[in-house]
């Protein structure tokens, strides 16, 4: 998903002279196309994200708009003073890239596991947090992210995501705080954010295999997120689950369950399937630490049948 997103990067910065990126030290062998073809709109801060997010917010200011990019938690946690009262506060136009969210890059350890992100970041004012879920939904996030004038925080996998869609990125109909069915069903709705759609989709297909016919739900966008969509699964289904590669707390499952109290819908049948509130200690691939937490398909559709019996 990174390649595809420096690559659509690059085609809209040749046609909007105001784009500038904004790195720490970090991203070779994915920007050095952005650098050798905009040099004059290229900035290597060093190892200093905060003054990554500054020099980014100036730009914003000035009337450009500032790409700032690192992997993990290096452009959001570690400058997430700067990002709530230089970016958001000033309501800046900064795009905050986020390379490898969730546990992407699980062998070296919870630094690098990005796993509070969404709940911080989308409890900033003006923040809007994207979260596509593979390469078809990253390239038409990534149009949608620079037509959209303020700060948004893209949480963008690693490598070598499945595609899920079964269309291309000009065929998807993808708006901000607008989610996309990607499969149809009346028995219960299954709502995931990210690549982690791979596994809900895998296990929403096996269900199928024992008469359950779950509609599947991509919320790309947690903030500000689809209501409408939300309560119409729960009218329609009755059963809601959850899926993410975060943790439980603060995440798209409970930006789901406060809508569904707000909106009056306390009744419907939910669970939500994330990794727990701890601190992510595990070490391995991305793969194995998703069986580790039970966040494969073969666990999705058991809860799948759990929540329909």
């Amino acid at each position: 998903m990174r390649t595809v997103f420096n690559k659509t990067l690059i085609e809209i910065a040749e046609k909007d002279p105001r784009i500038h990126m904004v790195l720490a030290d970090i991203g070779y062998g994915e920007i050095e196309g952005f650098a050798r073809k905009f040099p004059e709109r290229y900035y290597n801060c060093g190892v200093m994200e905060q003054h990554m997010t500054g020099v980014a917010c100036g730009i914003a200011m000035e009337g450009g708009i500032a790409v700032t990019y690192s992997i993990a938690n290096f452009p959001t946690l570690r400058c997430l003073e700067q990002i709530r009262n230089d970016v958001c506060y000033h309501n800046a136009n900064v795009k905050i890239v986020n390379i490898g969210g969730g546990v992407s890059y699980g062998a070296l350890g919870v630094s690098h596991h990005s796993t509070e992100d969404i709940a911080i970041l989308r409890a900033l004012p003006n923040m809007v947090v994207v979260v596509p879920c593979d390469n078809i939904e990253a390239e038409a996030a990534t149009h949608a992210v620079f037509e959209y004038e303020g700060p948004v925080f893209y949480r963008c996998g690693y490598k070598n995501e499945k595609d899920i869609h079964h269309t291309d990125a000009k065929g998807l109909n993808f708006q901000l705080g607008k989610a996309i069915t990607v499969e149809e069903g009346s028995d219960c709705t299954v709502i995931f954010c990210g690549p982690i759609g791979f596994e809900a989709q895998k296990a929403v297909i096996a269900a199928r295999e024992k008469g359950i016919h779950c509609r599947l739900v991509s919320m790309h966008t947690i903030k500000p997120i689809d209501r409408e969509a939300i309560v119409k699964a729960a009218q329609e289904t009755g059963r809601i689950i959850t899926v993410e590669e975060h943790n439980l707390s603060g995440g798209l499952g409970s930006a789901v369950a406060e809508v569904l109290m707000d909106e009056g819908c306390g009744g419907v049948k939910m669970k939500r399937i994330a990794l727990p509130d701890i601190n992510v200690h595990q070490v391995g691939s991305q793969q194995w630490l998703r069986e580790y937490y039970h966040l494969t398909a073969p666990y999705i559709e058991e809860e799948i049948v759990k929540i329909c019996k």
